[in-house]
């Protein structure tokens, strides 16, 4: 627990650096932590095949490179995945004698789950009003983890799903769920005394974020969860003393950072 808090206090400054900041920066390091997200899965699902990773890793730089692109618009994405898919799927079919299309499919999934998803930090920083909203991704995955921890140890009696994680409680769950909706409210009142973001309806926005965001937070755990049982490893990494990998420190934002960007899409016109 001690290594875990002292990693938490040394990460936590570098974050809000890099979130603050923005821009290239952030691009870097998101590129960066899906690199070595995907290095982690692939270590897990399929730790042989590493000329098809080195295309998975290749085309994942790539898209990090020209991600503006979606930000603005264009069709940069369609044409990406079907390249991406077309270039795997000749490959599977060269090299058959040395890979199958099941390694194929885990290399295009490694690229969705541990990049594209991790990837809407960036898009949602960048969108308009990004820079105070952003926040609501790491407010409702960390605010769902923190209230379903002390709910569930003082309340919780009725297990959610044991077989994946015996620990997590239905009353845990629930606690999580109103947590970090109800500090993603309080937050939208801060910003809406403090701000102003013309046309926005924050309450509803911020709401939405932190209910829907902290059901996938524990999606997005239990998921991790369910992938470390099938391979039968207890971490993805061990990059961050105390909490494990990229994929297991990042195993919620991966899915609260895409509802930011969508709710903040649905919302908000640019």
């Amino acid at each position: 627990m001690k290594t875990r808090i002292i990693s938490a206090i040394v990460l936590l400054p570098v974050l809000i650096f890099l979130v603050v900041s923005g821009g290239l920066w952030l691009k870097i390091a998101v590129g960066v932590l899906s690199l070595i997200g995907m290095h982690e899965f692939y270590q897990a699902f399929s730790k042989e095949n590493k000329s098809l990773h080195l295309i998975c890793y290749i085309f994942a730089a790539i898209y990090i490179i020209f991600i503006d692109q979606i930000i603005h618009g264009n069709n940069y994405f369609n044409v990406f995945v079907s390249v991406f898919l077309v270039v795997l799927l000749i490959y599977t079919v060269l090299f058959h004698n040395r890979t199958n299309a099941l390694e194929g499919m885990t290399g295009f999934f490694g690229f969705f789950y541990a990049c594209f998803l991790l990837s809407h930090v960036y898009l949602a920083r960048e969108y308009q009003y990004g820079q105070m909203l952003i926040w609501l991704a790491f407010i409702a995955a960390f605010g769902c983890d923190t209230g379903a921890y002390f709910v569930g140890i003082t309340l919780g009696k009725h297990k959610l799903i044991p077989s994946l994680s015996p620990k997590k409680t239905i009353e845990g769950s629930i606690g999580g769920i109103v947590t970090a909706t109800a500090l993603s409210l309080l937050y939208g009142i801060w910003l809406r005394n403090n701000f102003i973001m013309e046309d926005v309806d924050l309450l509803l926005l911020c709401g939405l974020t932190g209910l829907i965001g902290s059901l996938l937070a524990q999606i997005g755990d239990l998921a991790a969860s369910a992938m470390k049982r099938l391979t039968g490893i207890k971490d993805f990494g061990k990059l961050i003393p105390g909490h494990g990998g990229v994929l297991d420190r990042f195993d919620s934002v991966i899915l609260t950072a895409p509802v930011v960007y969508y709710v903040m899409l649905f919302l908000i016109q640019m």
